[in-house]
């Protein structure tokens, strides 16, 4: 068993799916981790996981695993709709938490995540990792050395393939490509401009393949983000390339302006393309695979000699880390953090509706 081999630190992982998979596989081997609980609504999918990771305890009960009393931190990977009821109950318990982003679905689910941290003096981490890709940890340093100056502006766009998109909107039709992905850049962009913060949007949408399919969310969706000092940032994305364009997750650019300098951060993936007839499997779309697939572009990271390396696994490691050393990561997403990005994701969604600019308080 886990609890024979490992530290000190228990750990609750709430939600079995792809990503809370992953999470667990990162505990199970941290040498912090003395104990290791799962749980899901699905308890056969709850034990298939803790016996694929040798962790200790499965359920299907989450307030059942959060309230053991040998569970001392609480990861929470539940499709987005359900983070809220997990976070608080941990919270309430004073235990530390890393959420997926977005911290909730509406503004008053997250001011309610707020008020319980503030209540309970608690721990919240939001899990946005793309911060944890070394393209974009190396971009954050050349900026806190002030490189570029004071920044003018920038531009980051995102394109992926319609498999993914289908496969997230059929398991939450409100996890739309802005809020479960354009989210991510959002993030950078206020972490790249910390102080700074947004104070409007304008933005316009199109339709298409995932409207033919009876789904609200857009085809593209282009931004403009304006700053408290007048700095300006064009956001886009697209999730509707044909389903096997190569693309495993994100293919992204990020560029940054400033007085005294640039800088361009190509992701795209480009670099490193494979091509095979017995096809490449993708990783967030289990019975789909393509021929060409650009590598590195999955999100989250990849298995390689069997271990598992990127962001997500960078972003895992690091929480258990600071907990296990008390020498807490200064890069994790705050719950303050997250609840601006959801305050952007949601009034660039409501600029397309309406067609008009939309204010955010800060």
């Amino acid at each position: 068993m886990k609890s024979n081999s490992g530290g000190p630190l228990g750990v609750a992982v709430v939600g079995s799916g792809r990503i809370g998979a992953l999470r667990a596989e990162m505990a199970s081997r941290h040498p912090g981790v003395g104990f290791l609980g799962v749980s899901d609504k699905d308890p056969e999918r709850a034990e298939a996981l803790r016996a694929r990771v040798n962790g200790d305890f499965a359920t299907g009960s989450n307030d059942d695993l959060i309230a053991r009393e040998d569970v001392h931190a609480v990861i929470v990977s539940t499709p987005e709709d359900d983070h809220v009821a997990p976070v608080l109950k941990a919270l309430e318990l004073g235990k530390p938490v890393l959420v997926e982003k977005p911290i909730a679905m509406s503004l008053e689910d997250a001011d309610r995540i707020l008020a319980a941290l503030a209540e309970t003096g608690g721990d919240l981490r939001v899990g946005y990792s793309r911060r944890f890709k070394e393209c974009f940890l190396r971009s954050k340093e050349q900026l806190n050395h002030g490189r570029l100056g004071v920044i003018t502006g920038g531009m980051a766009r995102v394109y992926n393939s319609r498999a993914q998109a289908f496969s997230i909107l059929k398991r939450d039709p409100h996890a739309t490509p802005v809020v479960d992905v354009l989210t991510y850049y959002v993030d950078l962009m206020c972490w790249f401009t910390e102080g700074n913060p947004p104070v409007e949007v304008v933005a316009r949408g199109k339709k298409g393949v995932f409207a033919d399919a009876g789904f609200g969310a857009d085809d593209l969706t282009w931004v403009i983000v304006t700053l408290r000092d007048g700095a300006i940032f064009s956001l886009g994305i697209s999730y509707a390339l044909p389903e096997r364009y190569p693309t495993l997750g994100q293919s992204d650019r990020v560029e940054i302006l400033g007085r005294e300098g640039a800088m361009m951060v190509d992701d795209d993936h480009l670099d490193h393309m494979i091509f095979s007839d017995v096809g490449v499997p993708h990783a967030y779309v289990p019975d789909h695979a393509v021929n060409m697939a650009f590598l590195g572009s999955n999100t989250a990271g990849d298995w390689a000699v069997g271990d598992f390396w990127g962001p997500l696994a960078n972003e895992t490691r690091a929480w258990l880390d600071g907990l296990a050393s008390g020498r807490r990561s200064p890069v994790h997403t705050s719950a303050e953090q997250a609840r601006t990005n959801l305050a952007v994701t949601l009034a660039i969604e409501e600029s397309v509706r309406t067609g008009q600019p939309v204010a955010i308080a800060t």
